[in-house]
């Protein structure tokens, strides 16, 4: 499963790790929820891999909040992203945000919106679409945001388990993963 992101804040690009941010929750929403066996935080992103996950961003330019970013940078990093998809093949795409979701979709701000697994797939992964962890976040609660990465953490052990034509191809040990 790859998760993205919409693009690194300050401290992450100050650290090189993802969701780096002091009020981020997104490492203790994965280890809460179940996704990860163990508290991990921003310095172990590249240990994802130990559980089947990577990590990425749709736009690599830091900002303190995605108001700079410009509609070229999504393009540009959509077409990127596509790419990466295509490469990798994962199995689910997790966006980290409704955000994502409107801006690579075409979604206008104000249409409802269900995060979860979406219909609509994205490259060949199926999607699932999780709210933005950010302490900035301020229309999903705690306890909201860890019902949809318990829900992510309950989809992909259902898909597993069914053996779904997305879950039957081969996985590689972290180790014998292409870099």
């Amino acid at each position: 499963m790859l998760f993205v992101g919409i693009n690194p804040g300050i401290r992450s690009a100050e650290t090189g790790h993802h969701f780096a941010g002091y009020s981020n929750r997104f490492w203790k929403l994965l280890h809460e929820s179940g996704m990860v066996t163990e508290p991990i935080g921003s310095q172990d992103d590249a240990r994802l891999a130990e559980w089947g996950y990577g990590i990425t961003n749709l736009v690599p330019r830091a900002t303190p909040g995605i108001d700079t970013l410009t509609p070229d940078e999504y393009v540009a990093g959509l077409r990127v992203l596509r790419g990466k998809i295509r490469r990798w093949k994962p199995e689910v795409v997790a966006l980290v945000g409704v955000t994502l979701h409107r801006a690579i979709f075409g979604k206008a701000g104000a249409t409802p919106f269900r995060v979860g697994c979406q219909a609509e797939g994205f490259e060949g992964a199926q999607l699932f679409v999780l709210p933005n962890p950010s302490g900035r976040n301020a229309n999903y609660s705690y306890a909201e945001m860890l019902a949809a990465f318990r829900a992510l953490a309950a989809f992909l052990s259902i898909a597993t388990q069914a053996g779904t034509p997305a879950t039957t191809r081969t996985r590689r040990r972290p180790s014998e993963r292409r870099r």
